[in-house]
């Protein structure tokens, strides 16, 4: 809940202004933490009637917001993934004027796919990016184009993301929901939650100078997708789906949802949990989604 966020994240000092470009699921539930912290958040949506929308900033369209955006930046957050060929579209567009700003902090949401396929074993910010996914191989790009900015930054490396209203809950009531089943596939996670107050913590810290360059944010327990959805079913108390093996799901699924399960990794949250001391408000995905059912109701 964005209440326990908020408890347990310390305020913003006074005239912070954090300007969050991309205000999607994640983007929005990091704004609502940062104003209730103290901070004046402007988040950028594609179009103005999206909720949550203090300016707009689409790059296919070439919708640039004025630059007066940037007057007082202290903090800047982008959660928008690179365009088709491989751009930053922040970067693409604003770099020259990111680069006169006396940022305080910058962090930049990137993906756990940039370290491509460990065949389940652990993986840390210590192991090597190897991504063989287009898109994975696009957000590595564009974390090298972030890293050349001389900035203060750091790059926040997310795995499954999840949250009320868009967890393993909504897909056990799907009519056609399946449990798909592959030997040894598990799948890392992070609730919203966790991403605000991870995010809160780690700009907190920062101004202390505790200032890791990378950092994973994923929850304790990576799980399989079985696993998940059975618990997602016993907390509505509705009958488990049909289980059925990723050779024969595969055959319906589009050539997105085949690459998720062609890599397998754990990703570990030591630096986060153990070095930088950060206590995660959902452990595991049980907590997480017993969270999301709590607000459905």
């Amino acid at each position: 809940m964005l209440e326990e966020v908020v408890k347990r994240s310390t305020c913003f000092p006074s005239n912070s202004k954090v300007l969050i470009f991309g205000g999607g699921f994640s983007g929005q539930h990091i704004a609502k933490a940062a104003r209730e912290l103290g901070a004046q958040v402007m988040c950028s949506r594609r179009t103005i009637q999206s909720e949550g929308a203090d300016f707009v900033f689409d790059s296919t369209d070439s919708v640039v917001p004025s630059s007066c955006i940037f007057e007082n930046v202290t903090h800047l957050i982008s959660c928008i993934p690179p365009s088709k060929n491989g751009l930053d579209p922040v970067l693409n567009t604003f770099g020259e004027e990111l680069k006169k700003i006396p940022l305080q902090w910058a962090g930049y949401l990137s993906t756990t796919g940039v370290y491509g396929d460990y065949k389940g074993e652990w993986v840390t910010e210590n192991n090597s990016t190897n991504p063989k996914q287009a898109r994975s191989i696009r957000r590595l790009s564009c974390e090298k184009a972030w890293e050349a900015m001389n900035i203060p930054l750091q790059i926040l490396r997310l795995p499954g993301i999840y949250g009320p209203g868009r967890s393993s809950l909504e897909a056990v009531k799907r009519k056609n929901s399946k449990m798909v089943f592959k030997s040894d596939q598990v799948f890392s996670r992070i609730h919203i939650d966790d991403i605000a107050g991870s995010i809160m913590h780690l700009i907190n810290l920062f101004s202390n100078n505790v200032r890791p360059k990378i950092i994973n944010l994923s929850d304790n327990l990576p799980a399989t997708n079985v696993e998940v959805m059975s618990y997602a079913a016993n907390l509505l108390k509705i009958p488990l789906p049909p289980l059925e093996s990723f050779e024969n799901a595969s055959k319906d699924m589009s050539p997105m949802a085949i690459s998720f399960w062609e890599e397998n990794r754990r990703i570990s949250n030591h630096v986060l949990t153990n070095d930088l001391k950060y206590d995660l408000i959902h452990p595991t995905y049980k907590s997480g989604l017993e969270d999301c059912l709590k607000l459905s109701k």
